[in-house]
């Protein structure tokens, strides 16, 4: 499972393999019902029309399982999501595409709860890091912090703009713990790099270099 959740796989089709349910008048999968498609799927929950629609499990051959709803075939509504290297997704489904609210549940113990759209973090959402419990508060855009937003450290937050994952523009440092605060700016930077490829024609990358512009103490009410 990439870190920006797009992998996804590909379920089989229900007029495979073998089936035992409930039918319909036209000999359709119509009701309840059990199916072991010739890949090593399974899935058992609602049918309707030959389609898997309602409450169902998936199970994938590798590992993977899908619980929840499902429309007219896709992942649809409420469902959780259990990928085979152990991230888990519980959310909201729209279209076979993680879709509105949810929480992912990364296989390093970092988390994300918030919006999602077409797979993607995308909206207001809460990145926590398992790790140093740092955290991520604010707006993202397809993956990437993207507007205003908060970076909360243990002693410390960066509070201020945020384009293409990196912090950018105006901000401000807050020291709660020495109650004073440092505002500035992220300007981008060119940074030369060595290139492998040409040496003699260096690799220009362009990072966020934070400038100081005033420091001030915290008011307190």
């Amino acid at each position: 499972m990439s870190d920006d959740g797009s992998e996804e796989f590909a379920e089989e089709g229900t007029n495979l393999g073998t089936y035992e349910g409930d039918k319909n008048e036209a000999e359709e999968r119509h009701g309840y019902g059990k199916a072991v498609l010739p890949n090593g799927d399974t899935y058992e929950g609602e049918y309707q029309y030959n389609l898997r629609h309602g409450k169902g499990t998936y199970r994938f051959k590798n590992g993977a399982r899908y619980v929840g709803d499902y429309l007219k075939n896709k992942k649809h509504g409420q469902g959780e999501f259990i990928y085979p290297d152990g991230s888990k997704y519980t959310g909201t489904w729209q279209d076979d595409l993680r879709n509105g609210q949810g929480t992912y549940y990364y296989v390093n113990g970092d988390t994300y709860e918030g919006e999602w759209n077409n797979h993607l973090r995308h909206g207001q959402g809460v990145y926590t890091y398992k790790d140093t419990g740092s955290k991520y508060i604010g707006a993202w855009k397809e993956g990437k912090r993207e507007g205003g937003g908060q970076w909360i450290h243990s002693n410390h937050k960066y509070v201020g703009g945020f384009a293409n994952d990196q912090p950018l523009g105006e901000g401000k440092y807050v020291f709660n713990h020495v109650g004073c605060e440092l505002k500035g700016e992220y300007i981008l930077q060119e940074v030369p790099q060595a290139n492998e490829e040409d040496e003699e024609e260096p690799l220009i990358i362009t990072v966020p270099r934070w400038r100081s512009k005033n420091i001030k103490p915290l008011v307190t009410v």
